[in-house]
C-alpha cells in the first residue's frame, strides 16, 4: 500500500489555532484512494521545521508528500507552484528569530517547482464547490521554507516520490478577530484535502490549462 506524508504547522503569529493542523490532523490513519495516510505536524521555526520534516520523510518513505500551511487573507485553497531559495521574515518565528535574505540551502538552487498535479488539483477542487487557484508564491516565512527543503531533500535523494504545498485561508474563529479577512470552514478545508489527494493518489500527467497571474 502507497504511503502519504501530510504536515501542518502550530500556531504562530499570536493565533491559537492554526487552520491546516485542525484540518490535517483529522487525516491520519485514514486510507484515501489505496494509500494510507500519516501526519505530522511541524513547528512554525526557521531553524527546525525542515528538520523534522526530513525526519519524517527518511521514516516514513512516503510514495506522496502534501504540505499544508495557513495564508490569512487567501480568500480559497492555493495550490503552490513554486519555492524560493530565501528565508525573508515579516514577523519573527515561534523561537523569536527573524531571518533576512537568508538563504534556505547554501549553494542551493533558485527555485523548485512543485512535483504535483497542481491544475488538476486546481480543476477537481472548483468541480467540487472549493474556491481553488494556482499560486505563484508561497510567501518568504516557513511555508516556502519548507515545500524548499521538501523538493530539495526530493531531489538529493534520488527519490521518485512527488510533493508540494496547499495554503489555505483563516478559520472562521479567526477570521472574527481580524474584521473583513475572508475565511473558509475545516469542513470544507477537509474536503479539499481530500479531493486533493484522491487526484494526487490518481494523476500522473498533470492537466494545460491557463492557470497563470497577471500580477
Amino acid at each position: 500500500m502507497k504511503t502519504v506524508l501530510m504536515t501542518a504547522f502550530e500556531p504562530f503569529g499570536g493565533e491559537s489555532i492554526n487552520p491546516s493542523w485542525e484540518a490535517v490532523r483529522s487525516f491520519d490513519g485514514k486510507e484515501i484512494g489505496g494509500a494510507r495516510i500519516v501526519v505530522r505536524q511541524l513547528p512554525v521555526v526557521f531553524a527546525r521545521c525542515g528538520e523534522v520534516l526530513i525526519q519524517a520523510l527518511e521514516e516514513i518513505r512516503p510514495e506522496r508528500v502534501l504540505c499544508v500551511g495557513q495564508a490569512g487573507g487567501r480568500s480559497d485553497i492555493t495550490v503552490e507552484r513554486v519555492a524560493i531559495n530565501v528565508n525573508d521574515a515579516r514577523i519573527p518565528d515561534n523561537d523569536r528569530q527573524q531571518p533576512i535574505d537568508e538563504p534556505i540551502v547554501a549553494e542551493g538552487p533558485a527555485a523548485y517547482f512543485s512535483t504535483l498535479p497542481i491544475k488538476a488539483m486546481v480543476a477537481a477542487l472548483r468541480e467540487v464547490g472549493v474556491p481553488a487557484s494556482v499560486s505563484q508564491t508561497a510567501g518568504t516565512f516557513t511555508c516556502n521554507n519548507v515545500m524548499y527543503q521538501l523538493l530539495h531533500w526530493l531531489q538529493r535523494s534520488g527519490s521518485t516520490a512527488r510533493g508540494g504545498f496547499v495554503h489555505i485561508p483563516y478559520m472562521p474563529e479567526q477570521a472574527a478577530h481580524h474584521p473583513g479577512v475572508p475565511s473558509m470552514s475545516t469542513a470544507s478545508v477537509i474536503q479539499a484535502l481530500e479531493t486533493s489527494l484522491q487526484v494526487i493518489l490518481s494523476t500522473e500527467n498533470d492537466i494545460r490549462v491557463a492557470g497563470g497571474a497577471t500580477h
